[in-house]
């Protein structure tokens, strides 16, 4: 094979596969018209479901980074022993099955640990809930990402700083956070379109409470559960609609998914 035909061969299958997507958004974009939209939007549970979402997405998402940041930077920084085994327990969350991720919640809040956690904070159905939910696995995503970015930065200027009569919380600071800010912003968003779209953990263990622990895409399910498909579409269409946004600031940051 030459590499004229080696080169065709990948574009090609590059090109069907985009064009597969392209096709089911497209099928999906033409199911739904501007009335549908007025309707779904005009709905108090819909409304309530998109305010939930951002609400809980947003707070998701900063405390995401804020455990992504010391975390990251010390897989990336330091060596210590049993590194490797703390780097594969970090994608724990990534690769188990969401619903495995919310049933593990739920059988933690019935210990006695769990139980006295709730005393002062209840999760189980409640709100909390879904943040936690979503924090858990957003956390594992916003942890690579940051690991990735100290990764591509290199540690000598920080060193020149410890040289200088820095701390090493120093150096982090005003050497190492200055100049990863555009990988924390990806992590952010990264972490923000996670929690926007988890599904399994928060019906296992917030529940699909309407007008309580309603979120995004278990409105979606409700949706067609009840046979609403023209709203689910719209619903679904929303989110699409949030995620090329996402995609947008991310790659404007430089980093990749």
């Amino acid at each position: 094979m030459s590499s004229r035909t080696f080169w065709f061969c990948l574009t090609f299958m590059a090109a069907a596969y985009l064009l597969f997507w392209l096709l089911l958004i497209g099928a999906s974009a033409s199911y739904s018209d501007s009335q549908t939209w007025i309707t779904t939007l005009a709905k108090p549970e819909i409304r309530y479901s998109i305010g939930l979402s951002l609400v809980t997405s947003t707070t998701a998402a900063v405390m995401a980074s804020f455990v992504a940041i010391p975390i990251g930077y010390l897989m990336s920084r330091r060596t210590f022993p049993a590194k490797t085994w703390v780097d594969a327990a970090l994608d724990i969350p990534i690769v188990l099955p969401p619903m495995v991720v919310g049933l593990c919640l739920l059988i933690f809040f019935q210990t006695q640990l769990g139980k006295a956690i709730e005393t002062v904070l209840p999760f189980t159905y409640t709100i909390a809930g879904v943040i936690l939910a979503q924090f858990v696995v957003a956390a594992a995503f916003a942890i690579r990402t940051v690991r990735s970015t100290f990764d591509h930065l290199s540690p000598r200027p920080e060193e020149v700083a410890l040289t200088l009569g820095a701390t090493r919380f120093q150096a982090f600071w005003q050497i190492g956070l200055p100049s990863a800010r555009r990988g924390l912003i990806a992590a952010f968003c990264i972490a923000w379109a996670r929690s926007l779209g988890e599904f399994g953990p928060i019906l296992v263990f917030a529940g699909t409470t309407r007008f309580k622990t309603e979120v995004l895409p278990t409105t979606i399910w409700l949706e067609l559960s009840a046979g609403n498909l023209e709203t689910a579409v719209t619903i679904s269409l929303l989110m699409i609609l949030m995620a090329i946004i996402v995609l947008v600031i991310v790659r404007a940051t430089g980093e990749r998914i």
